[in-house]
């Protein structure tokens, strides 16, 4: 039953429209979080299985077999975990820049916005995993560092729009003087016939 068909009653439909970046910083964070995590996470379960059983090697073909086996399922559960844990930690991480960098926004600030979201991501980084304070600094540094370079992009990306903007204004009034001409000597065209 469509309500659009006979009905005078007003489409209330509830639209809600998120930026891109909201999710997609995220987003891809958490994927390549997921990636790191089952490459070092498995490799850290093989690792862990071989030296919790290098004192007693198998000496049958069916023992190999299912050391093999059993080495497998753990390296895909270390990699499940550490990919779960990696994600999150990179997906939140991505968040907080996110909230840092829209709050700068709200707030008025938005020529730092990168570089605020920069310092508070690498300050909130430093104090979860209690750093001494110059590997703090170096942190602070480098967050700095990564948000000035987004904001330099950012500059960039404005600038060549306005670029691309006024070459095509030029280039439609350049049709438009184009098309008068044409018009102009057609008309003359017609006169002579």
């Amino acid at each position: 039953m469509s309500t659009d068909e006979g009905n005078d009653a007003p489409n209330t439909a509830i639209r809600v429209s998120i930026p891109e970046r909201y999710y997609m910083l995220p987003g891809a964070a958490i994927l390549v979080g997921t990636t790191i995590g089952l490459f070092r996470g498995s490799r850290l379960a093989a690792l862990r299985y071989l030296a919790e059983n290098a004192h007693r090697p198998p000496t049958t073909v069916k023992g190999w077999y299912l050391y093999n086996k059993t080495k497998n399922y753990r390296m895909m559960l270390g990699g499940l975990r550490q990919a779960g844990l990696d994600a999150m930690r990179l997906g939140t991480t991505a968040a907080a820049w996110v909230i840092i960098e829209e709050g700068c926004e709200r707030l008025g600030a938005k020529d730092v916005s990168e570089v605020a979201a920069g310092l508070g991501t690498a300050g909130i980084f430093a104090g979860v995993y209690r750093m001494p304070g110059r590997v703090m600094g170096q942190a602070m540094v480098l967050g700095a560092l990564i948000g000035a370079s987004l904001r330099g992009m950012r500059w960039v990306k404005t600038n060549l729009r306005h670029e691309a903007d006024v070459r095509r204004a030029e280039a439609e009034v350049e049709a438009e003087e184009g098309r008068e001409e044409i018009s102009e000597k057609a008309e003359l065209v017609r006169k002579a016939d």
